[in-house]
């Protein structure tokens, strides 16, 4: 079990950042700490990063040390990670010592390829899209990672020479902007992704999921140009924009053609104005050859997989088979939330699942929405917690509004519209946060209610005596066998018969009991 707080360093080609987290026992974390400093590490190189000059080491060193005290007074234990310009350096080494003998802190040098792996840990974390095969792409200063991955396994990665500050060097060095510039960087653009478009297109990927300085500098542009104020950061994580988005921002950035016209662009941070042209060179030139039309936005990347994959090596488990875990775990921590009867809730939920595996020719479900009546069967009553009154409508509040980690945002209106039917109202065409979902979505919700208004119904009294269901589905009816283990269920029954009447219209079908 971790007690102490860990401390991510990510000593990056443009910026260093640190991020300190308390964990918890669960395998959560929460951020308690955040710094950053722009270094540009490898300032005064061209193409190739050959030598850490003097000043930008003195530079780093100096933040370093002011990590090192941050960190200490969250008595934080620190993992530091360096990455393009570092890996790249010929002097890398009298780097890493003078740190080490200055600060304390010993820097790990990561391959591109475990730069990538850190990278998708960090963007699993917060984007909920664990079941998808998603391409992950992290635009650094130095480096741009590209990952296919899918359900926690890596299935491609590439890490190539593109970043931000090192194409800025190399073709805008004093920061002004022309035609034969953009083309000059297009072109190089072009041919130096071209192996990876080669090799990703045929894999089959559904999402396409940036992370890093520039994709989120240019959300924060698409932003800032409707609003006309920056993002907070915690807006910006699983935002989608399109790719006609970023030509507009794209298009805003490029106009600007010296650094300082640029610091006036709406939600652009002036430190970045030197180098977000090549950065937006490089995001729109990947989308266009790609041919994606949108890209998600993930909030975290390397120095959050740097905490994830530390917290996990001391806990002596597996990220992956956290994270397949990850959306029952936030299902049953907003539960003991609430104050919720666990064992009424877990019993309903099991009758629920047994009715909708022995029900499959009558409801015509995939497998696939048992998580979600699970997750409404367990969250049911959670509106308890305000009042008994109308609490099926408090329950589709608390989860309407909830952080359900792994879960989107159309999955957790599903499960709270599931929850808030299991009693009282059928679903109606006056309810918006029901009537304005598709026809799926409705079909779905009514299907699922109505199952877990009978499960619900034969626990009326919270004793769990209903055992096992059987059935049997007819022309005209759907028989359940019950066994109640010879417990008195009469009160089970009579709750049963005033509730059933969904299940009966939805169906077309009488529903009786036989007990057993």
């Amino acid at each position: 079990m971790l007690t102490q707080n860990l401390a991510a360093i990510d000593i990056g080609t443009n910026s260093f950042h640190l991020i300190i987290v308390r964990p918890d026992e669960e395998g959560n974390f929460e951020i308690i700490g955040r710094e950053r400093e722009v270094i540009r590490l490898s300032e005064g190189n061209t193409n190739d990063i050959k030598i850490l000059n003097p000043s930008a080491i003195e530079r780093g060193i100096r933040a370093l040390s002011t990590f090192k005290g941050i960190a200490n007074t969250y008595n934080a234990q620190i993992r530091a990670v360096a990455t393009s310009a570092v890996r790249e350096a010929e002097n890398r080494e009298d780097f890493i010592q003078r740190v080490l003998i200055e600060t304390g802190i010993n820097i790990n040098v990561v391959s591109g390829f475990e730069e990538a792996r850190l990278i998708y840990l960090g963007i699993l974390k917060a984007v909920p899209l664990f079941n998808e095969r998603i391409l992950c792409i992290d635009i650094g200063g130095g480096s741009t990672e590209f990952v296919v991955g899918e359900k926690g396994d890596i299935i491609y990665s590439n890490s190539l020479k593109l970043g931000a500050v090192r194409l800025t060097q190399k073709f805008f060095p004093d920061g002004k902007v022309t035609k034969e510039r953009i083309a000059d960087c297009s072109r190089w653009v072009e041919g130096e992704i071209y192996p990876v478009i080669k090799s990703v297109e045929h894999l089959d990927y559904k999402h396409v999921v940036g992370s890093s300085g520039t994709i989120q500098a240019c959300t924060s542009i698409c932003i800032g140009l409707k609003s006309g104020r920056a993002a907070e950061p915690s807006i910006i994580n699983n935002q989608i924009f399109s790719l006609k988005e970023l030509i507009v921002v794209k298009e805003k950035i490029l106009s600007g053609k010296t650094t300082e016209s640029r610091k006036k662009i709406p939600g652009l941070e002036s430190k970045r104005a030197d180098i977000i042209p090549a950065g937006v060179i490089i995001l729109s030139t990947i989308l266009e050859k790609l041919g994606a039309d949108k890209i998600t936005v993930s909030g975290y990347a390397l120095r959050e997989g740097i905490i994830i994959d530390s917290m996990y090596k001391s806990l002596g488990g597996s990220f992956t088979d956290y994270l397949h875990n990850i959306r029952a775990k936030s299902i049953e921590q907003l539960a003991q939330s609430s104050e919720y009867d666990r064992n009424h809730c877990k019993h309903v939920a099991d009758l629920a699942l047994q009715l909708f595996d022995k029900l499959k020719q009558l409801h015509n479900l995939n497998g696939e929405y048992k998580e979600y009546l699970f997750a409404a069967s367990l969250l049911h009553d959670i509106g308890y917690h305000i009042s008994h009154d109308k609490h099926h409508k408090h329950s589709f509040y608390i989860i309407r509004h909830s952080k359900l980690l792994g879960f989107t945002d159309p999955e957790i209106l599903l499960i709270a519209n599931i929850a808030r039917y299991h009693r009282k109202s059928h679903p109606k065409k006056r309810h918006d946060d029901f009537t304005i979902q598709n026809e799926v979505f409705q079909d779905v919700t009514k299907k699922l209610s109505a199952i877990l208004r009978v499960a619900d119904a034969l626990d009326r009294t919270h004793s769990g005596n209903v055992k096992y269901i059987e059935t049997h589905v007819s022309d005209k009816s759907v028989k359940l066998y019950i066994d109640s283990g010879k417990q008195p269920i009469d009160i089970e029954l009579w709750s049963l018969e005033r509730r059933k009447e969904l299940f009966e219209e939805l169906f077309g079908k009488k529903l009786r009991v036989e007990l057993i």
